[in-house]
């Protein structure tokens, strides 16, 4: 009896001593662990959760939105890749192959986008027409009509207002007493088809590349001089206690400054997923193999080899998305009207691309942990506007200094994904506006023109495919040690 009692005591603290991880030695932690062993539950400033975030955007929302950016109206984006860079002049210019930009030729752009470029409907395109006709007639009619000159004049208040978070590269039909300019193409200013420049690794990296985050952060991010940003390499002295420093800081800044550093830092991580999941693996004559480059990844966002900041940056992409993804619930009305369409001069694929996009939104705004934004600029009215001023201008600064990048696909998708976060900005600041829209007509006080349009689009897109590619280097990194 007392040796059957001993067998089993025996066994008992066997199984123990191996569901304890004594018995043996514990499996070595995995590359996907390190990377995303932070990222997840709950993310900070918010209630929402990483992987509300993953089964809602992977499953029900990516595929959708996709299909809606290769339409004609999301692919073609009008740009200025030649403004110079208004902060230094010396840019060394990536001479790489997969740097350039090839722009549309005049013939490859729908007329119904090349023709209403400045604005987004049949009717707008209505009013730029009679801009047109104005200019030919010249001394016959020196007059537009008073319904022509109010919208325009309305139209150019807002395109020049403190609620733009970007300069915009394109010019607009504006009415003067003495003269009429319709010139909606700015003599540099061209399309790019967005699905035949793709944004993917280029080469364009080192002290170049670094120059321009390097002035993003220390200089618009409301950080000062004498906190050191962690693994920054173009700063000397880093260890831990600048980390400690640095997050000490931050933690200590009001909400709306904390939440500037991470739409910034969640921005430039959404850039690094996708640059590390459409690497050149492999090039010969015949052709090239983009794909996913796991080393690369690891070096940006592994725990260990990023010194911890990885996952946070990664958790910084998914507040990034929570912003857009509310902001783009907010925006719903304004494309519900009845007078908005997506106008390309196609009517059977408009009113299909329309269908589409209410679809998404209607979907957005199903989503269940929306971020609550009403905490931002809620205290001292005076104190409020200013820092919403600071905020803005330090946001416009930024989509200043994409002009200095020194690789033109890489200047491309930046000036894309910094005007379509300004948008999504503008959007969350402009709720009452947004509330008192006419349902038919003109929208004055509030309206987007094409280009903020595609912007937000395509920014939460880049977005949503960087939310994506995490699972799938999830996967890929599952076995590797």
């Amino acid at each position: 009896m007392g040796r059957g009692w001993g067998f089993l005591f025996g066994l008992l603290g066997a199984v123990w001593l191996l569901s304890s991880g004594h018995g043996e030695e514990q499996p070595p932690e995995t590359a996907a662990q390190r990377c995303f062993c932070q990222v997840s539950g709950y993310l900070d400033d918010c209630t929402c959760d990483v992987e509300t975030i993953d089964r809602f955007n992977n499953y029900r929302l990516f595929p959708r939105l996709q299909k809606l950016l290769e339409s004609d109206y999301f692919r073609y984006y009008k740009v200025n890749l030649k403004r110079p860079c208004p902060f230094w002049n010396d840019i060394s210019q990536c001479g790489r192959r997969d740097c350039a930009v090839k722009p549309c030729q005049s013939d490859e752009v729908p007329d119904g986008i090349k023709s209403a470029s400045y604005k987004y409907s049949e009717e707008a395109n209505n009013l730029i027409e009679e801009c047109e006709q104005a200019e030919r007639l010249g001394a016959v009619d020196e007059s537009l009509s008073e319904e022509t000159q109010k919208a325009v004049l309305q139209w150019t208040k807002h395109d020049d207002s403190s609620d733009n978070f970007c300069e915009a590269d394109d010019w607009i039909c504006w009415w003067s007493s003495k003269k009429k300019v319709f010139d909606i193409q700015s003599p540099e200013a061209e399309y790019v088809d967005l699905l035949l420049n793709p944004e993917r690794y280029t080469g364009y990296k080192g002290p170049d590349a670094w120059k321009i985050w390097n002035v993003i952060y220390e200089e618009n991010c409301f950080k000062p001089q004498t906190i050191k940003r962690p693994l920054n390499p173009l700063a000397s002295g880093q260890g831990t206690s600048e980390e400690n420093t640095f997050y000490s800081w931050l933690e200590g800044l009001c909400v709306e400054k904390r939440a500037f550093y991470r739409l910034i830092s969640g921005l430039h991580a959404s850039i690094n997923v996708h640059l590390s999941a459409r690497y050149l693996l492999q090039e010969t004559w015949l052709e090239k193999k983009w794909g996913h480059n796991i080393t690369e990844f690891q070096q940006r966002f592994d725990g260990i080899l990023t010194e911890g900041e990885g996952p946070r940056r990664l958790k910084n992409l998914y507040f990034l998305y929570l912003i857009e993804l509310r902001a783009l619930s907010k925006v719903l009305p304004f494309f519900e009207r009845p007078d908005f369409q997506l106008f390309t001069g196609n009517k059977i694929q408009d009113e299909e691309n329309k269908m589409l996009l209410l679809e998404i939104l209607h979907e957005i705004k199903s989503f269940p942990l929306h971020f609550d934004e009403n905490s931002f600029f809620a205290g001292d009215k005076k104190e409020a506007h200013k820092l919403k001023e600071d905020f803005r201008l330090h946001f416009r600064n930024i989509s200043r200094i994409m002009d200095c990048v020194g690789c033109f696909k890489c200047r491309l998708w930046g000036k894309l994904q910094t005007q379509g976060l300004g948008t999504a900005l503008k959007i969350l600041f402009s709720e009452k506006l947004i509330a008192n829209m006419p349902e038919s007509g003109p929208s004055y006080e509030f309206h987007l023109t094409r280009q903020e349009i595609v912007s937000l689009f395509n920014a939460f897109g880049r977005i949503s495919t960087s939310v994506k590619e995490l699972e799938n280097f999830r996967n890929l990194l599952q076995n590797i040690h």
